[in-house]
């Protein structure tokens, strides 16, 4: 069963087709390779002559470590964004919205190549991180500047509710044992290539002054980034199904990598939406 999902459709492993060899076990409706059976010389395919012994294989820590030092980078890069761009006045808001547009479209620009590309780039990937740091951190200043008081709160509260989302999505995962099928990926995934289709056409019409406001700050926007944080959230589960399916194929370390950037993509989405959420209840009082 092939994955519906940009980011891992060109990994063989992250579609239960590692080949790995030995014995299997079902998970998910799909055979994988049971860990701890020796591998084939080379995985072939996109991989060519990679082989298994000499980097290792992709586990739970090395997925972990990889996202650490992805989201680190957003997070680092947005706070010299958030410093480097001073106090914020009429004038300046202005400009931080334009450097948060160059860093979304940028990101988005390297988020095609790195969801595209049949063999991953661990710089494309931070390259990616880089953008989107520039876009959350100017993005965040402005928001918190239009609908805050200057002093982070909403950020703040937008980093608490992430940490929430995430850590709740994981858990109703686990616990619930929730079985990821292609029925529910392929919704999930037109669900999200639509939001994206929609919001950008709103930006190309606000470029002419005939937005609908599905970007906007009143009730259709907050009725969308609803709708775009429970994507967000039916996407975190797409991710931990195909982490855990690359797991089990045995794939080589270095496809830790496209787990981390499918993440970040991920985590990255599920903020903005919240920061917009909090900013447009704060704006409505």
């Amino acid at each position: 069963m092939r994955s519906s999902n940009p980011v891992f459709a060109r990994s063989d492993g992250f579609n239960g087709r590692g080949t790995s060899g030995g014995t299997t076990y079902s998970g998910s409706g799909m055979s994988y390779p049971a860990y701890g059976t020796p591998p084939t010389p080379g995985y072939g395919g996109e991989y060519g002559d990679q082989r298994v012994g000499t980097g290792g294989r992709m586990t739970i820590d090395t997925v972990v470590q990889k996202t650490g030092i992805s989201l680190g980078i957003v997070v680092l890069v947005a706070a010299a964004t958030w410093v480097l761009t001073g106090e914020v006045d009429a004038r300046s808001i202005g400009t931080l919205y334009v450097l948060g547009l160059g860093g979304a479209l940028a990101g988005f620009a390297l988020s095609m190549v790195n969801s595209f590309k049949r063999v991953v780039s661990p710089p494309l990937v931070l390259a990616f991180a880089v953008a989107e740091g520039v876009f959350v951190g100017a993005f965040s200043k402005a928001i918190d500047a239009t609908f805050g008081a200057s002093d982070g709160h909403l950020v703040i509260g937008a980093v608490v509710g992430t940490f929430a989302a995430v850590a709740g999505t994981l858990a109703a995962y686990k616990f619930f044992d929730i079985q990821v099928s292609s029925k529910f990926r392929k919704w999930v995934v037109a669900a999200m290539f639509g939001f994206v289709a929609v919001s950008l056409l709103d930006l190309v019409l606000g470029f002419f002054g005939s937005a609908v406001g599905f970007n906007g700050y009143g009730g259709l926007g907050l009725v969308m980034s609803f709708v775009g944080l429970a994507i967000g959230v039916l996407m975190l589960i797409l991710d931990f199904d195909f982490v855990e399916r690359g797991i089990a194929a045995g794939l080589p370390e270095v496809e830790s990598w496209r787990a981390a950037f499918g993440l970040t993509v991920t985590i990255v989405w599920i903020y903005i939406e919240i920061l917009r959420i909090l900013a447009i209840l704060r704006g409505s009082d």
